[in-house]
């Protein structure tokens, strides 16, 4: 019996120390500019991997942790430091409910993949890819329904919101998807042996 107490008490340290290390790298990735990295024109985000990789090793509460610690870091950094679009972050179903949606799904997207293919590494390409895809969706598509108009506005451009919304989706999304599902499929293949 004390065993299984023990063994309990194990698992309750690594997720904490799990959620705390990734948690404040997402916390460094946000505050720096350390979470963009140059492809081409664009600057690809990769502040929303740590989310998927705690998910895939530790499960859909520890990918709700570091989610809802990414959102309220996105959410903080809109009130203190302020730019044109902070206000999209300001609400939290743009800045919060994504990065928590994107933490709990990531963990049943890489089981339900494992468990077809029986294969650690592709199960967690796809799931980093889905995952990046989650946030993009969720965030974008959250701006889109709640401040459309505004955020075109606020960006400086003339035309359709969801035209405009789609181009960023693709143009940007795409390649944050490949590049999570490359780097979630390498981490995961080190740490779940």
């Amino acid at each position: 019996m004390s065993s299984n107490i023990y063994t309990k008490k194990r698992v309750d340290v690594r997720r904490l120390v799990i959620i705390g290390v990734l948690s404040g790298i997402s916390m460094m990735l946000s505050m720096t500019p350390l979470g963009f990295i140059p492809i081409g024109p664009i600057n690809a985000t990769i502040m929303h991997i740590p989310v998927i990789i705690g998910a895939v090793i530790e499960g859909p509460i520890v990918g709700f942790a570091i989610g809802l610690i990414f959102g309220l870091t996105s959410l903080i950094r809109a009130f203190t430091m302020p730019t044109v679009t902070s206000f999209l972050m300001m609400n939290p179903i743009i800045s919060i409910l994504p990065r928590v949606i994107m933490g709990v799904a990531s963990f049943y997207i890489f089981t339900s993949i494992y468990k077809v293919t029986n294969k650690k590494k592709f199960s967690a390409l796809i799931t980093g890819m889905a995952g990046s895809l989650i946030n993009t969706v969720g965030v974008l598509g959250s701006i889109y329904l709640i401040y459309g108009e505004r955020y075109i506005q606020a960006i400086g451009k003339v035309g359709s919101p969801g035209k405009i919304i789609a181009a960023i989706a693709f143009t940007n999304g795409l390649p944050e998807a490949l590049l999570a599902g490359i780097i979630v499929s390498s981490v995961v293949a080190v740490i779940k042996k």
